[in-house]
């Protein structure tokens, strides 16, 4: 048996949404999402059965049951969410566009290099162009 990571999900918008039904669809286990909002929280993981809801990032990120970060917010907020995560230990997945300028993505970069953890992007069907 291949064992999975444990996803937690910053913020609860759309892309969230659909990000969640794609792991859930491979079997990937998602064990928490964080909103500024704990209501907010609460009713997306009952909507998705996600077991934990966490009212701020940085209590998501503190989650112990959590591997790796899928980053759901505005792409102004990649690099701050990007960031608070690779410094709590957590791999993190952001959607494209990685960061608003190059001098966060290095930032980024650096952060995650040293923490000896990952950062990705993930691409929409029609692929990653730069």
């Amino acid at each position: 048996m291949t064992e999975h990571l444990r996803w937690g999900i910053l913020a609860t918008g759309g892309i969230a949404q659909s990000f969640v039904k794609d792991l859930q669809l491979i079997g990937a286990p998602v064990a928490a999402v964080g909103s500024r909002d704990l209501g907010k929280a609460r009713a997306f993981a009952d909507r998705n059965g996600i077991p934990n809801a966490h009212g701020s990032y940085e209590e998501l990120v503190a989650d112990p049951d959590v591997d790796v970060i899928y980053v759901a917010t505005p792409h102004s907020a990649h690099a701050s969410a990007a960031l608070l995560a690779l410094a709590a230990g957590k791999h993190v997945l952001l959607e494209k566009p990685y960061t608003i300028n190059a001098a966060e993505a290095q930032q980024v970069v650096d952060l995650a290099e040293s923490r000896a953890s990952s950062c990705s992007r993930r691409c929409g069907r029609a692929g990653c162009r730069t």
